[in-house]
């Protein structure tokens, strides 16, 4: 299917329920469109095929080893105790005023110091963005509960915040998923803005909030961009599409109180493994907005 068909079937009649917040260089916050339309069905993927693999010997198995035989097909699995507070060191900061963010340009390659109790995770994360094949276009213009629903339709879920910054920092916790400088070359991010017209974007007419999408993309397919991967093998997470994830705690004075936005997108923004965008609600659809999905790992193994 055409990524901008299954794009307007997951959002055509949508509209957010608050303005975008402006993360973007150079955006522009338009006043909210009121919403008349009918809620469109959601598109339900069939389930994925699973393909059972040789199990892993535990003997010749390394530390926080990628078993894939833990998980379904196109998932990697992830073993490892996750430190919720790292302190890092930043060696280049850029203060962008426009969006009212901090961006860390390089960061010291010293060990970060963990300031609070590690975590220990075990879980599967899909390889690529949504729908997790090398080569697709992330679709956009979904919202949390529709990313939810399309990911429990091939019996997965959405990943758990901590279980998103895991899969990108690696083993060594690296503060992107390809080291420590931040670099466009490496991952989809730093492209030139556009201002969209908002009222194209969340057009009723198919047709017409097509063209403006076409108009508005920078992301790239899935994979497009090698250096773009974890030290787990998991891609693009940092740039290209934000992501939808859960909450690992109730945020009361958020829009978002139970959902998260991670890695950023094709702008230039925060495009590393530890920044959280909570200034959305979970009904919030926007042009750069994607998800991948997680699942236990002892539910991957099963093949549930």
């Amino acid at each position: 299917m055409n990524v901008w068909a299954l794009s307007c079937l997951l959002g055509c009649a949508a509209r957010p329920l608050d303005p975008p917040a402006a993360e973007v260089r150079g955006a522009q916050v338009a006043a909210p469109i009121p919403s008349s339309a009918a809620p469109v069905a959601l598109a339900t993927p069939a389930p994925e095929p699973r393909t059972p693999e040789p199990a892993a010997s535990a003997a010749t198995e390394p530390p926080n080893a990628t078993i894939h035989s833990a998980c379904s097909a196109g998932m990697v699995h992830v073993r490892f105790d996750h430190c919720p507070k790292l302190l890092r060191r930043c060696l280049d900061k850029e203060d962008d005023k426009p969006n009212r963010i901090t961006i860390c340009n390089r960061y010291a390659t010293s060990k970060p110091e963990c300031k609070e109790p590690r975590i220990p995770l075990d879980f599967c994360i899909d390889e690529y963005e949504y729908p997790n094949q090398a080569g697709a276009k992330p679709p956009v213009m979904v919202n949390f509960f529709e990313a939810q629903n399309l990911c429990g339709a091939v019996h997965k879920r959405l990943c758990y915040e901590r279980e998103w910054v895991a899969a990108c920092e690696g083993p060594e916790e690296k503060p992107f998923p390809y080291g420590y400088v931040r670099s466009s070359k490496q991952c989809n991010f730093d492209n030139r803005w556009v201002d969209p017209h908002l009222a194209r974007v969340y057009s009723d007419d198919a047709e017409v909030q097509r063209a403006e999408l076409e108009r508005l993309d920078r992301s790239v397919p899935s994979g497009q961009m090698p250096g773009c991967v974890s030290d787990y093998g998991v891609h693009d997470l940092t740039g290209n599409v934000d992501e939808w994830a859960m909450a690992d705690h109730e945020r009361p004075r958020a829009h978002a109180k139970f959902s998260a936005l991670k890695g950023g997108a094709w702008g230039h923004v925060r495009n590393a493994c530890r920044p959280v965008t909570t200034s959305h609600g979970p009904e919030f659809r926007y042009y750069f907005i994607g998800f991948r999905c997680c699942a236990d790992a002892a539910s991957g193994a099963a093949g549930d």
